[in-house]
């Protein structure tokens, strides 16, 4: 909506009366010391926050949430002898999104929020966000394009790939320049929007789609903010105020009915440990998992050609019992996949760990970590992508059956995003295949006694014939995929289900055909499990990176969303947990005691960790105990703690639903949750 003049007059009273008075929040950032508020981890990119759990990259930011965490931004500075935050980065600089800081809580409906804001380019936005519910689903005040002011709404979904959808509320001339300060203040009061520049009303509108939300500061281009205020009347304090203890009476009668995590187990792992790069399985033969830790160096370029450099076999007791290699802690944290996995590959009943290394793809013995067989790695393809060695490194494996024998042993070994090879359990090359390959492969048995592979955008038969692909006309990579009946009605066919990067979320029948997509943005770390028991079918969860970081979207079977917050920004694995055995279960966020946590399919955190010192680096969920219900392992490169519950079951049968089995882990897979149940066993 346009500026209009005669409707002025009827909020004049608003802020006449100085009905905005009393402070919900305010800062002149001088908490902040001169420099950058965040920074690379040595030389790792932003990925390293898609599913390691860093509280900050940097300083502190106490109050204020970086909303695009993977973007250093922001900058404290002095000018004068008064404090200031600068949004430093240009939109040419790899900027994938406007950058946002802002702070508040959700429940804040009715308030003021008012900044100092000087641009330092004429050619892009600095302003404000309020009623803020995502970094996808705000509104806007800014000064833009050198000459305007301007108030908008940021949509949740695009309408094509990587367009950003804007709903203008109202807009108008107003000449400003890069030499001072402005203040620019935003009052919102139920629909009713006023803008203000240096106390004159500028602009004025009316929109409802947004309540509540929080308050901050962002810019597309070079900016600088000082003195942030968010005010608001006495009654709406007060109204907010209620709501915010009534939903913390509802978390606390939430966690009240649910088990509390309570410490089973927790061993140091000196010098050999790693972020999430870590496999369980069974390694000595005593039928409890065992963890395999690998650490691994970059080279040549960012993430594409990380090499494993050590492999520690350890039991949940912190046993060590073999180590290939030599560790080293500056070699623990990554920001990809990388090609180990922990399987029984002949079928005689024992593990093996199969390993791409060295230019090698081998099979150790899983007790002693001895090679037993191994082969040259496949020539790297000559395809004008980057090149650097003779041979493929390797970036996962996965096993499959395509040999139609019981059991999966066949390897799939995949490159980072274009090329993979099957190969036999005696490390013969049986066929390969390219094409958009996304980051991990879903292998299902769709004809009797084969598998079929779902492989980025392309379904492969076992012998080798692709059955269908969108990798031409889907621009950018499956990030994570998956096939199943999620509908509730057994007699329904399989579908599949991507998490599509910037394409957002796609459901696909069995023949290819698309039939939803919905763009929530940078769609990734999906997975699939009974998140809320009073639907029919199974729910399917994912979480945003790239663009537009931790925004949680829970969706039905059908693709249709039914709950989207953004909780946490990053370091969420999104693992389903069984943690009460009754047929319901949880999220994992993460194992931080603030922003971690487990959600229901409310996007309600749920169960909460305890302060009690844990790492909260990385994670994974497993049963450890043997009681069916699950166990949340977290741990860092240095130690590892393992939570289960504190109460015991009580039933007749327990929840113990059929997950992606061990072998085939990865940073990127679908975590698959289906439903089963089972006579209750006795807790080791």
């Amino acid at each position: 909506m346009r500026q209009r003049s005669g409707n002025l007059a009827a909020l004049a009273l608003l802020s006449a009366a100085s009905l905005f008075a009393a402070d919900l929040f305010r800062d002149d950032f001088s908490r902040f010391p001169p420099g950058w508020l965040t920074s690379p981890v040595g030389t790792l990119n932003g990925a390293i926050q898609e599913y390691h759990y860093l509280p900050n990259r940097g300083v502190p930011l106490g109050p204020w949430e970086n909303a695009i965490a993977h973007l250093d931004a922001w900058v404290a500075g002095d000018e004068n002898g008064k404090p200031y935050l600068e949004q430093q980065l240009d939109p040419g600089a790899r900027q994938f999104a406007n950058p946002i800081l802002m702070t508040g809580d959700a429940e804040w409906g009715d308030y003021a929020v008012e900044v100092k804001v000087r641009p330092l380019s004429l050619a892009n936005m600095a302003g404000v966000v309020f009623r803020y519910h995502t970094n996808r689903h705000y509104y806007l005040c800014g000064l833009t394009g050198g000459g305007k002011l301007q108030l908008a709404l940021h949509l949740p979904l695009e309408t094509a790939l990587r367009k950003p959808a804007w709903k203008e509320l109202a807009s108008a001339d107003f000449g400003y320049d890069t030499t001072r300060y402005y203040t620019l203040k935003v009052e919102v009061a139920g629909a009713r929007i006023s803008a203000y520049v240096d106390g004159k009303r500028v602009l004025e509108a009316s929109d409802s789609e947004l309540p509540k939300g929080k308050a901050g500061i962002t810019a597309a281009g070079p900016a600088r903010f000082q003195d942030f205020r968010v005010s608001t009347t006495d009654r709406a304090a007060s109204e907010i105020a209620a709501r915010i203890a009534a939903r913390a009476a509802e978390l606390a009668r939430l966690r009240d009915q649910n088990p509390k995590p309570k410490l089973w187990k927790k061993f140091d792992t000196p010098r050999f440990g790693a972020g999430r790069n870590v496999r369980f399985g069974d390694l000595d033969g005593d039928g409890v998992p065992d963890m395999l830790i690998a650490q691994n160096i970059p080279r040549v370029q960012a993430d594409a050609f990380d090499q494993i450099s050590c492999l520690t076999a350890v039991t949940l007791d912190g046993k060590v019992l073999w180590q290939s290699g030599r560790p080293d802690p500056r070699n623990g944290l990554l920001t990809n996949d990388t090609p180990f996995q922990i399987h029984d590959i002949d079928g005689d009943g024992r593990n093996e760990v199969v390993v791409a290394r060295d230019f090698q793809l081998q099979i150790l013995d899983g007790r002693t970590g001895e090679i037993r067989r191994w082969v040259w790695m496949p020539k790297m393809p000559q395809d004008g992508s980057l090149h650097p060695y003779e041979m493929e490194n390797g970036d996962s494996i996965a096993f499959v059956n395509f040999s139609g024998n019981k059991g999966r042993h066949e390897i799939l070994l995949k490159d980072r995003y274009t090329h993979f090879w099957v190969y036999n359990n005696k490390l013969e090359l049986l066929w390969q295949g390219d094409g958009q390959t996304g980051h991990y492969p879903y292998p299902i048995e769709l004809e009797k006694g084969f598998d079929s592979l779902m492989i980025g955008y392309s379904l492969w038969n076992h012998a080798g014939v692709k059955l269908w692909s969108h990798d031409t006309d889907l621009r950018d990579h499956a990030d994570g995929i998956m096939v199943g009946n999620l509908s509730g009605d057994p007699n329904a066919p399989p579908r599949v289900y991507a998490s599509g990067s910037d394409e957002g979320f796609i459901v696909f029948d069995l023949g290819g055909k698309i039939l939803k997509q919905v763009r929530v943005g940078h769609n990734q770390s999906p997975s699939v499990a009974r998140y809320r028991p009073d639907l029919p079918g199974l729910e399917y969860i994912s979480v945003n990176f790239w663009k537009n970081p931790g925004i949680v979207t829970l969706f039905d079977s059908d693709g249709n969303i039914l709950a989207q917050e953004e909780p946490i920004h990053s370091g969420s694995p999104m693992l389903p947990v069984n943690w009460r055995g009754d047929g319901q279960e949880f999220c994992l966020l993460s194992g931080n005691i603030n922003e971690g946590g487990m959600m229901d399919g409310h996007l309600r955190r749920v169960v909460m960790f305890p302060d009690d010192g844990h790492p909260d680096l990385a994670a994974a969920v497993l049963d450890v105990t043997g009681d069916q219900r699950d166990e949340v392992v977290l741990w860092d490169q240095s130690r590892v703690w393992i939570y289960t519950q504190d109460r015991p079951f009580t039933g007749a049968r327990i929840y113990a639903p059929v997950r992606n089995p061990d072998y085939n882990d990865s940073n990127y897979r679908t975590n698959v949750s289906f439903p089963a149940w089972e006579a209750v066993k006795v807790k080791r």
